[in-house]
Parts: structure tokens; C-alpha cells; sequence
């Protein structure tokens, strides 16, 4: 029976086609400083992650490779492996889709669900990407390519076993209704029953024959399981379920799973195909699906296509573990992409970690020892100026705790610094080195002295699951026992008396922009020399300007796109007919901006999807400066023609 102190969190399992990018390595560290968390909470953690190793592409890579495909997952997995522990996580189980127990249980739970009739023999035709692995309706493709990767799909059509989604369809919707905090955040929510619960499930595609490496169906072995069922059962075979009911300690212990921690391009799959898998089971739900958001390199995607992927292993070796993992929790929002570059990684280095963080401590460290030996006394020779520095203190670990539960690393990381500033500035408020010259301020001297020393407790404790070496080598350097989070409820625990090190180190170095220029460049591979196309071959005809009609139009409603923080999905009336029209401007204009303004709309561009909702044509804008700004057609009615 499930105890509410256990708490069990999963990662996606991470496919094994290539290396993990730095966007990739985001979500370990993020459930990595959640799991921690917790246990400083008291919780008793459970923590597993793990690789994806079946599928036709790793079948097409390994044979590629000239190696069978198990000697290729073998390495790629041993590469996320090592990843995850650069990164210094601390999960407790590695799992791997290849494991033979986990393959056991998928066959047995394909044959039930085949058994008792929510799985059915019938066919698949469309238009299929290897990549994604994939089948897609040709409505569903975006510019004649797949819609999830934008890659090249082929006509294919095979033998396959379907898994009734629709069955469970209504049962799913109530689930979501009686359950509001199941999907977070909540516009995750919002698109998987608009986008598809309201249109209807389509029944899902559950096995291959065009392939074979994956888990042989038992009882059709021209058959191989594909995919998800294979994927998601993971998060209970890892624990040892049985479908017989043998099941392992571990599941009896800690499942349902508290939260499935994933990137918002698989919310689909976890709420969607693995709640009705389970539905189909008569297992319980896990509490919570949270579909954390992307990590862009600059304005764009990480892809290997475009040259633009950072590795973790990369990234630590220039800046160190704790250095990474804190601009990973403080950089990514909640509920929208964040973004990655070389100088913004330098800055929140230099600004946060070496100057507002590092110089407290070494400063508070170094003036110890200067005017006391290193004994740090509490004096309680107390001034009005030191109640703000406790109550910043005390106030801290509340709210930490609350955004925490919430997963708002970025808001908890804050609170924290809120605190270091404030304590930074009571040292400029307090002039402990003009109290030094008084000898009738000693005692005063003292008393700050501890209250910085204890300050800097308090948030060196808090820090543990962002900067976990950084924090416990502050806390080794003032020689405290008193690392208990939940005991942060009283401003003095630390031992008065206490001796702090004679030689504090320097944990986070300023960084030089230009030399940490220098060494990217030596990490980045050169870029092919495209040639520049010829003014000529740049050029139109009249004909083919005369092809593009364009509209003057006024927009009526606007709003977010539900799963793409650069897109904006506007209503816009051209006169005879509103059109809707999804534009890449959110990072230039809010909807509330938008809203009222007259705009210029190709009006005969043909219709498109833009990650699942459909632009009926197109706004124009100006570039000036690195910044878009909507080409204004002054006072022209709604409909106006522009030639």
C-alpha cells in the first residue's frame, strides 16, 4: 500500500537513436532537483529513468552501422547513462526497454488487451515517417511533410493490430474533469481535448510488420509490438508489476507514479494512450502528467540538421556540473521554451553564481577569520537593520517548498536569491569593516558576522537540489551539522562558537566572455559555405507577383497557440470572411496587443497547419533591428484590396 511519504517520479525514456543534446539532458536534471527536493522534505523517493530501444529506426541506424541492433542500443544507452551521471542525478533505476523482464510482461499485456477485445487485427495505410514511426493522414502533414518532425513520409500500408482508443474515450474526459490537476500545465490540458478528445480518438496502431526489432507478438509473430504499448508499460514493469499479480515490491510500494515528468511533444501519448492502457488494465492512474517545455538554442529548435546542438558533456566541461545544471532550472519557465546560448550561460555565471553567491561567502568567509580567528559567535547585540535579513530568511524555505510542489524551479531558485541579494546588501548596510576600527563594536561585529554566516545556511541548504556540490561545499566551509530544510523555521540554529574553514574556496570563477568565445569555437564544427544565389536567379516575374493577393485585415480575437510559445492564433476579418491565422510574433506582441489591429493578409496562401492548428494565410511583417513589426496599412477598411 502506497504510503503518502512515498513519492515516485519518472523521465521519459530517452530514445536510442543518437547522443542526448543539452534540450534532452533538461529533463533529468529538472526531475533530478524535484526528487531531491522531496527527500529533503522526508519523502522516501523513487526515482527511474531509463532508454527507448525498439524501432525501425534503430534497426535502419545499426544496420548503418553494420552492427546488429543490440550491440548498437547497448552503446547508445551506456552514452545516456553516462550522461545522466555527468550530471550528477541521482536516479534509482536505470530501466531499458531491452531488459528481458520488461519484454516478458509486454507480450503478456498485448495478449490480454487482444484477449479481451480492446485490441483487433486490421490494416494501416498512409502516409508514414520512419523517423517519428508514424503513420499520418494527409491532412495531418504540414507542407507535404510530417507534421511532428518535418520530415520526408512515404505512401505505406501493412497488416497491423489496433488498440480501441475510442472505447475509453468518454471515460478519459470524465477522468480529466474529476481530476483538474492531471495534466499540468493547464493549456497542455486544454489542447488534448480540443485538438483530440472533441473530434473523436482515432484507434491507435499497435503493432508492425515491416520491421523487426522490437517485442515478437506472441500469438502472430509476423507481428512485432510497436511502440507505445511497448514504451509507456515501463513506468510498471520497472517496478516489477505483473500481469499475473506477482508483482514486485517495489510496484505494491510506489505505484501509482506522483508525477511522469516528460517534454511536451509526448503529452499525447502519456494522456491520451497511456491513461486508456491503463483504463484497460483496471490499474490506477498515476496523480500527475507534467509536460515541461522546450530548451531553444537561441530563437530555434536543437537539431542536428541545423548545426545547432549543444552536448551536456560539452557544456560542463567549460562551465562544471553545478554551473550547468543551475542556468537549466533558472533559465526554462514553467510553461514556456527557454532559450540557450553561449553569452547568456557566461552572464547568469558571472552575475548570479561567482558574484551574488561565490564573493558572499568567500567575503563573509574571509572577514571571520580577519577580526575573529574564524569563530563565528552570536553576540545578540541586535539592531532594526537585521529583522529584514531574518524575516527574507525565514519566509524563504515556505516558498520554496510551494513553487517546488508546483515545479517552478525558476521561481524557487529565485526566492532563494532574494535572500543571498538581501544578505549581500546588509553587508553594505552594516560596514562590518567600520565596526571593525570600534572596539566598543565587537560584540555588534560579531552578531553580523553570524547573521550572514546564517543567512548563508539557509540558503546553501535550499540550494542542494539545484547546485548539490556547491551547496554542500558552502556548508562543509562554515562546519555546520544543521542541514535539515524542514528545520529552517528558526534564525539561529547554527552553533555559536563555531570555527569556519581558514581557507575558503572559490566555487564559481568569473568567466571571460572572449575566452570562453575562443573555446566554443573549438568545439563548434565549421559550418559548410553555401553560395549565395545570383541577383537573377532571385528574381520574379510580374506574372508571379500578380499571383499573391493581398488583403488589408482587422483582428478580431487573438489568443496563444495551445502548444507553441512563438505562435500566435488570431481571428482576423478581411472583409467579406474572418480568416484564422497562425503568425510566429508572440515574442514581438501579446494577444491583448493584437487585438484591433489592422494588418496585411495573404489572402490566396494556401491553408496550412501549424503545430496541429490550421492557418488559412498569412500577416506580413517588416525585420528592422532583430525585431518583426506588423507592416501597417493605415486607415484601409477591413477587405481593401492591396495591388
Amino acid at each position: 500500500m502506497k504510503d503518502s511519504k512515498d513519492f515516485y517520479l519518472t523521465t521519459a525514456i530517452t530514445y536510442t537513436s543518437g547522443k542526448p543534446h543539452i534540450g534532452n539532458t533538461y529533463e533529468i536534471v529538472l526531475s533530478d532537483a524535484i526528487c531531491r527536493h522531496k527527500r529533503q522534505q522526508g519523502y522516501n523517493v523513487y526515482f527511474q529513468t531509463g532508454t527507448d530501444e525498439h524501432g525501425q529506426k534503430i534497426e535502419l541506424k545499426a544496420k548503418e552501422a553494420g552492427i546488429h541492433p543490440k550491440e548498437y542500443v547497448d552503446k547508445v544507452s551506456g552514452e545516456v547513462k553516462r550522461i545522466w551521471d555527468i550530471m550528477d542525478t541521482t536516479y534509482d533505476r536505470f530501466m531499458r526497454t531491452t531488459d528481458e523482464y520488461h519484454e516478458k510482461q509486454v507480450q503478456k499485456v498485448f495478449k490480454k488487451l487482444h484477449d479481451q477485445g480492446d485490441i483487433y487485427l486490421g490494416h494501416y495505410e498512409g502516409k508514414y515517417c520512419t523517423a517519428c514511426e508514424s503513420f499520418f493522414t494527409e491532412a495531418q502533414l504540414v507542407d507535404g511533410k510530417c507534421p511532428d518532425c518535418g520530415g520526408e513520409v512515404h505512401d505505406a500500408k501493412e497488416p497491423a493490430y489496433f488498440f480501441k482508443l475510442s472505447k475509453y474515450q468518454d471515460r478519459l474526459l470524465q477522468y480529466y474533469n474529476d481530476h483538474p490537476d492531471f495534466i499540468k500545465p493547464e493549456s497542455r490540458k486544454n489542447e488534448m481535448i480540443n485538438n483530440f478528445l472533441k473530434p473523436g480518438l482515432q484507434d491507435l496502431c499497435v503493432s508492425r510488420t515491416s520491421f523487426t526489432w522490437s517485442i515478437p507478438v506472441d500469438f502472430d509473430p509476423e507481428h512485432v509490438v510497436y511502440v507505445w504499448i511497448d514504451a509507456l508499460l515501463n513506468y510498471i514493469t520497472g517496478l516489477g508489476y505483473d500481469l499475473d499479480g506477482n508483482h514486485g515490491d517495489l510496484y505494491k510500494k510506489f505505484w501509482p507514479a506522483n508525477v511522469h515528468v516528460i517534454g511536451k511533444d509526448i503529452v499525447r501519448f502519456h494522456t491520451i494512450y497511456w491513461p486508456i492502457i491503463l483504463m484497460a488494465l483496471d490499474l490506477p492512474l498515476p496523480d500527475q502528467i507534467f509536460g515541461h517545455p522546450w530548451l531553444l538554442m537561441g530563437d530555434s529548435k536543437m537539431s542536428k540538421h541545423l548545426g545547432n546542438v549543444i552536448y551536456a558533456d560539452d557544456l560542463v566541461n567549460l562551465f562544471g556540473v553545478d554551473a550547468v545544471r543551475y542556468y537549466l532550472l533558472r533559465e526554462i519557465p514553467y510553461d514556456n521554451d527557454g532559450s540557450i546560448t553561449w553569452d547568456l550561460i557566461v552572464e547568469r555565471i558571472n552575475t548570479d553564481l561567482a558574484n551574488i553567491l561565490g564573493n558572499l561567502v568567500n567575503r563573509t568567509i574571509a572577514m571571520t577569520n580577519k577580526y575573529f580567528d574564524g569563530i563565528v559567535e552570536n553576540k545578540n547585540v541586535v539592531e532594526e537593520v537585521d529583522q529584514e535579513l531574518i524575516d527574507i530568511a525565514l519566509a524563504m524555505p515556505g516558498k520554496v517548498i510551494n513553487y517546488m510542489n508546483e515545479f517552478k524551479t525558476a521561481k524557487a531558485l529565485e526566492e532563494i536569491f532574494v535572500l543571498l541579494r538581501r544578505t549581500n546588501k546588509y553587508i553594505d548596510d552594516t560596514m562590518p569593516w567600520a565596526l571593525a576600527k570600534d572596539e566598543t563594536k565587537k560584540d555588534r561585529l560579531a552578531t553580523v558576522l553570524y547573521n550572514l554566516t546564517e543567512a548563508i545556511r539557509f540558503s546553501a541548504i535550499a540550494l542542494e537540489p539545484f547546485v548539490p556540490n556547491a551547496s554542500k561545499k558552502i556548508l562543509d566551509m562554515i562546519n555546520t551539522e544543521e542541514r535539515d530544510l524542514m528545520k529552517l523555521d528558526h534564525f539561529g540554529a547554527y552553533a555559536s562558537g563555531t570555527k569556519v574553514t581558514d581557507k575558503p574556496e572559490v566555487l564559481f570563477a568569473r568567466l571571460d566572455p572572449k575566452k570562453v568565445a575562443k573555446q566554443v569555437e573549438a568545439l563548434t564544427p565549421a559550418k559548410p559555405v553555401v553560395e549565395e544565389k545570383k541577383e537573377e536567379e532571385n528574381q520574379i516575374t510580374i506574372d508571379d507577383f500578380a499571383k499573391v493577393e493581398l488583403v488589408v485585415g482587422e483582428v478580431e480575437k487573438c489568443e496563444k497557440h495551445p502548444d507553441a510559445d512563438r505562435l500566435l492564433v488570431s481571428q482576423i476579418n478581411i472583409g467579406k470572411e474572418t480568416r484564422q491565422i497562425v503568425s510566429g510574433i508572440a515574442k514581438w506582441y501579446s494577444p491583448e496587443e493584437m487585438v484591433g489591429k489592422k494588418v496585411v493578409v495573404v489572402k490566396n496562401l494556401k491553408p496550412a497547419k501549424l503545430r496541429g492548428v490550421e492557418s488559412q494565410g498569412m500577416v506580413l511583417c517588416a525585420e528592422h533591428k532583430k525585431k518583426l513589426e506588423l507592416v501597417y496599412p493605415g486607415d484601409l477598411p477591413a477587405g481593401a484590396t492591396i495591388r
